[in-house]
């Protein structure tokens, strides 16, 4: 009995399926469109008491969460393509976190599309940095024969640049191909072996960036404290206890030839 009611319960799950698709059939997509709703002040004009009393319990707890000052900037940063100051600042700091993992890498890669907020100049907040990177991506170091490094340069230049640390020089051609690349003013050696940090999304060899597929050596701490946000926000208190504001600057590190 048991054997012939699944039987048919499969029987009435296939034709209800059935049914489905055939009402679906008579529908199709006639266009497709995009609108981006800027959610700021404008709505606080006219609040809405219930929504605001609903609201109030959780809107406290979120804000002793994400409200702390971790630091501050000393300039209004972005990412963009092909070099911009925040795209620039991450990997400098994966570089500097490098020390703590006992690693000393060549440089460091972060990409572009990863960074999902910019910074406004003064204060920055533990939600700051959470709109920044707001996935749970680790730091990890991994090591390519200069070879790969190449053809990972290629691959970050066929996607207009992402974030480089200090040190790294790419010249890109129009079409977005990679004229040269230079570290530390060095051409890149092909037999030689460079270590590599940046987090583990990419160096399972996502986003475009498959030239970290042939990498050895891979060291990718898997504990939460290796989330990137949190090196981000180490960093930033780290400064802040030193008295220094953030800063970064476009130094050339991805340029396109005129």
């Amino acid at each position: 009995m048991k054997q012939k009611h699944i039987t048919n319960l499969n029987c009435a799950l296939c034709m209800m399926i059935a049914l489905l698709c055939g009402c679906a059939s008579h529908y199709q997509v006639a266009s497709v469109s995009k609108q981006r709703i800027v959610v700021d002040r404008r709505y606080d004009n006219k609040p809405v008491a219930q929504g605001e009393a609903f609201l109030a319990p959780y809107k406290q707890k979120v804000d002793s969460i994400m409200g702390p000052v971790v630091g501050i900037v000393a300039c209004d940063m972005a990412a963009e393509r092909p070099e911009s100051n925040l795209s620039n600042l991450l990997p400098d700091i994966l570089m500097w976190a490098a020390k703590d993992y006992n690693e000393k890498p060549d440089f460091a890669v972060y990409n572009v599309g990863g960074i999902r907020a910019a910074l406004s100049k003064g204060k920055v907040t533990y939600g700051d940095i959470l709109d920044i990177a707001p996935f749970e991506n680790k730091i990890s170091f991994i090591s390519l024969t200069g070879e790969n490094v190449l053809k990972l340069f290629s691959q970050i230049a066929a996607r207009g640049g992402e974030g480089l640390s200090h040190g790294v020089e790419l010249l890109l051609s129009k079409d977005l191909k990679l004229v040269s690349a230079r570290l530390n003013g060095e051409e890149i050696d092909p037999a030689r072996s460079y270590r590599i940090t940046t987090i583990d999304y990419l160096a399972q060899g996502n986003d475009g960036l498959t030239a970290f597929k042939a990498g050895t050596d891979l060291n990718s701490p898997k504990e939460d404290k290796n989330n990137s946000r949190y090196i981000i926000i180490n960093y930033f208190r780290e400064q802040q206890a030193k008295g220094l504001a953030v800063d970064s600057k476009v130094e050339g590190r991805v340029r396109i030839e005129n």
